[in-house]
């Protein structure tokens, strides 16, 4: 139940796929063929700002699915099922029925797609990897579509199948495509836009012709991570949902149906196919199944757009669609036949639907958000009591109850807002569990109050945290809770029993750095199951038992074990004397050490952690023997919500000065030195990453940023953008408080730009990006090689050496998602990029 102000959670800006991290980690967190996210918890977040990362807990599902909105299936092939349809009759006058709440767009490809039928087979492994095909019943497809538009005229559609479109006016986009608008069409083009295109086609002419020279380390690059890929990570089963004796799971876009006993024999049935729903470039992201197993509502998600689309299908022998609802966010079944979902539009949720399935269908509104600064997500509770409303801002919460046995009954306020408080909410036995930030000190603290009186001052506490512990992540049981702590570096688990009232601390491996918890349906199990990771070990699987009160490592398959890195934990003394830690790794048979290329990691950003999690690119760079340094600046997470308070607004500079000692710490313990020093960074970490390259330059060689937010003066004074007033509790209001205005203008890396010797600097930029657009990054990088190339000429000393500054515009993905084979690309020019500047010195 994490949300923006919650431990590990982000903005919205973030991606979901983990950018938070560093450049190219997260294009690849959870996209590779095998990989997956857990389960939801307590821990639940709304959507993040500038990093649009959902953490981990918002990207699970209650009911077992892993769909994780940056999870998307190996390439798939086409697919379907031998009892499966789709009675056109039906889904045209569903289709009709709901006409008036879609738009045109969603009315085209909705229509086209029941037309088309299904047609697909898929193929499918058992668990003893007999490879079967399941063949469905096909039927003709029509070329084209034609339906009436509410004038009465037609409309062709010209747009994908399934194809979720942008709704940005102001978004980037490649020239010559064209943006849906009902709005008529301005013939003249202003100057602004024609600047945008003459810079967008200088840059992606500069690209082309220097790319040659990186395209063949790339390419060797590529075939090595492939190859680890392959060696290390395992093709782990689909998260399942068990419901009943039945058993739902996700494979290559399809949707299978088995019997408990059955599933791990290959009898399963296809209930749902998103290609052949005319989704072709979509990948599922959320399932929920009805507590009576008569509906099915799942998401599918483009990977260039963050809207998502729900269908809500009938099961039976001959599944049938009932609904498609565009542009939702989260959703959740409250009772066997009423759903709740929540809209997203530029970017933010703020209204909550509730829509049923009786013979009397209807939707309606039951929640809206007025204030622009808050977030509004949906779960249900553990056991099923209740549907929470969330609605969070980056500093204040406030959860309304729905009781999942009286649906129809209008939500009841837990607590109301209260500036500077946090609060989640998990039931057990009547009682409200509460995890909040309320009273002293201001870190997460486990709190209880009864269900009927549920108000701030009927809140006992149950458990609080040590001192610089920061809780990763929370799931409740209903005889246990779990809280995966994290203190100096280490991660460990903490089981609070409710019926003997004691608490079990369990210490995990020292080379663990972060976890993910799979998902637990069933409130009452006696197993608690997750993986541990870290940039360069791949997960492994453990299970704690209540029962035996024990860890226990799950041998899913024979993995290599990585011997080879060390792992070193260090504190950096900054500034203000504050102790900054840093997680170091590097190869036990390297020697000379400070000869050696060092890449750090920094983001500091949103009280959200450094990704942590394994990266196969990683582990290619320390089999290589360079050294990977990892900063937990103030204004991440990973202290605790003082450490993010204490980065944030006014205290922004700190996690620049932090940043400094850790690289500065570092080199005096003979890890490489700034010739052989470079720095990464994504997202929001390119504030400060780029703020290091303009105040100490000469502390690195060379700067990987990817989807950089280097403009916070001039995003923050446009209020006309979906994200500025919620971003002001990070960043604070320049337009209302000049002292904040000058604060930002002081550390912010566009602004600082001055003629200067510059580290070679490679940036991977989306032309889809809508949280940060293309334009910012596009007068950055113009300004900082002119900057470069001035202080060059000014100089004019022989052989004085000139940064390679690099744009590298993908025309594919986007700030939240890119394909796989996209992201292997990305990492693969970037690795090259490192290497020819620190390797070739």
């Amino acid at each position: 139940m994490q949300h923006q102000g919650a431990p590990g959670a982000g903005r919205a800006r973030e991606r979901r796929r983990g950018c938070a991290a560093e450049p190219a980690a997260g294009a690849r967190t959870g996209r590779a063929p095998g990989r997956r996210r857990g389960g939801p918890s307590l821990l639940r977040a709304a959507a993040c700002a500038r990093c649009l990362c959902l953490p981990r807990a918002a990207l699970r599902d209650r009911e077992g699915r892993g769909a994780s909105p940056a999870l998307r299936p190996a390439p798939r092939a086409r697919c379907g099922s031998q009892h499966t349809s789709i009675r056109l009759s039906r889904s045209l006058s569903a289709l009709r029925g709901d006409c008036q709440e879609k738009d045109l767009d969603i009315m085209c490809w909705t229509a086209k797609s029941f037309i088309r039928g299904l047609s697909c087979s898929v193929k499918y492994c058992s668990k003893d990897n007999h490879l079967q095909k399941i063949h469905l019943y096909s039927k003709l497809k029509p070329k084209k579509c034609h339906i009436l538009d509410w004038s009465g005229s037609t409309c062709n559609s010209t747009v994908p199948p399934g194809s979720i479109l942008p709704w940005r006016f102001f978004s980037c986009k490649q020239e010559g495509t064209e943006i849906p608008c009902k709005i008529k069409k301005i013939a003249s083009i202003t100057p602004p836009e024609l600047l945008y295109k003459d810079l967008l086609k200088s840059e992606q002419k500069n690209w082309n012709e220097i790319s040659g020279r990186y395209k063949a380390m790339a390419k060797r690059i590529k075939k090595k991570i492939e190859e680890l890929h392959k060696k290390y990570t395992f093709s782990s089963e689909s998260p399942r949902i068990k419901v009943g004796e039945s058993v739902y799971f996700e494979e290559n876009g399809c949707i299978f149906l088995s019997k408990a006993d059955d599933v791990d024999e290959g009898n399963v049935r296809i209930l749902f196919s998103a290609e052949d729903l005319g989704f072709d470039d979509a990948f599922i992201q959320r399932i929920r199944i009805s507590p009576d197993q008569r509906y099915m509502a799942t998401s599918l998600k483009s990977e260039n757009s963050e809207e998502a689309t729900c269908v809500v299908m009938k099961l039976g022998d001959f599944p049938v669609v009932e609904k498609v609802i565009p542009n939702v966010f989260s959703f959740e079944w409250v009772s066997n036949d009423v759903l709740y979902y929540t809209s997203q539009k530029n970017l933010k949720c703020q209204d909550v639907f509730m829509t049923t399935f009786t013979k009397q269908k209807h939707t309606e509104l039951v929640y809206t958000e007025q204030d622009a600064r808050f977030f509004v997500d949906i779960y249900c509770t553990k056991d099923r009591r209740f549907l929470t409303i969330n609605s969070n801002s980056k500093t204040t919460s406030e959860v309304w109850l729905v009781d999942c046995r009286h649906p129809f009954k209008s939500p009841v306020l837990v607590q109301a807002r209260t500036k500077g408080v946090i609060y989640h909410i998990e039931h057990r036995n009547d009682e409200l569990y509460i995890l909040t930030t309320y009273g002293e000190p201001a870190e997460y603290k486990l709190m209880k109050a009864p269900v009927s009186s549920s108000g701030m001052e009927n809140w006992q506490l149950v458990y609080a945290l040590e001192e610089k512990t920061k809780l990763v992540d929370l799931e409740m049981f209903s005889d246990h809770c779990i809280l995966f702590l994290q203190n100096a570096g280490h991660l460990y688990l903490n089981v609070i029993s409710f019926v003997s009232h004691s608490v079990q601390s369990i210490k995990l491996p020292a080379w663990a750095c972060a976890f993910e918890l799979e998902s637990h349906p069933e409130h009452t199990t006696s197993t608690c199951y997750f993986q541990l990771t870290s940039p360069v070990h791949p997960p492994k699987r453990f299970a704690y038992s209540f029962k035996e009160n024990n860890l226990i490592e799950q041998a899913v398959q024979e993995v290599p074990i990585i011997t080879n890195c060390h792992t070193t934990r260090l504190l950096a003394k900054s500034k203000d004397e504050t102790l900054v830690p840093i997680t170091v790794f590097h190869n036990t048979n390297s020697k000379e050490l400070h000869r050696k290329p060092l890449l750090v990691h920094v983001y500091g950003a949103y009280g959200m952690d450094l990704n942590m999690s394994f990266k196969e690119e990683k582990l290619l760079l320390i089999e290589e023997g360079w050294i990977l340094a990892y900063c937990h600046v103030r204004g991440g997470g990973e202290l605790g919500h003082s450490w993010h308070k204490d980065g944030c607004q006014h205290n922004k500079l700190k996690g620049l000065d932090d940043l400094k000692a850790c690289i500065i710490l570092l080199h005096e313990l003979g890890f490489s030195q700034p010739k052989y020093t470079a720095l990464a960074a994504a997202s929001a970490g390119g504030v400060l990453a780029g703020a290091l390259c303009n105040s100490n330059p000469e502390l690195i060689r060379a700067m990987v940023l990817q989807a950089p937010f280097i403009d916070v003066l001039n995003t923050m004074m446009k209020t006309h953008l979906p994200l500025t007033t919620e971003e002001q509790e990070e960043w604070g209001n320049p337009l209302a408080d000049e002292k904040c205005m000058k604060y930002i203008k002081s550390y912010c890396p566009y602004h600082n730009i001055k003629p200067q010797c510059y580290p070679s600097v490679f940036i991977t930029a989306y032309e889809n990006d809508q949280r940060i657009p293309l334009t910012g990054v596009l007068r950055y990088v113009q300004k900082l090689r002119k900057a470069a190339l001035d202080h060059a000429g000014r100089t004019n000393k022989k052989g004085n050496w000139i940064p390679n500054i690099i744009l590298d515009i993908q025309a594919n993905g986007s700030h939240c998602d890119s394909s796989w084979e996209d992201s292997l690309n990305e990492v693969a020019r970037q690795l090259a990029f490192l290497k020819k500047e620190l390797e070739d010195v």
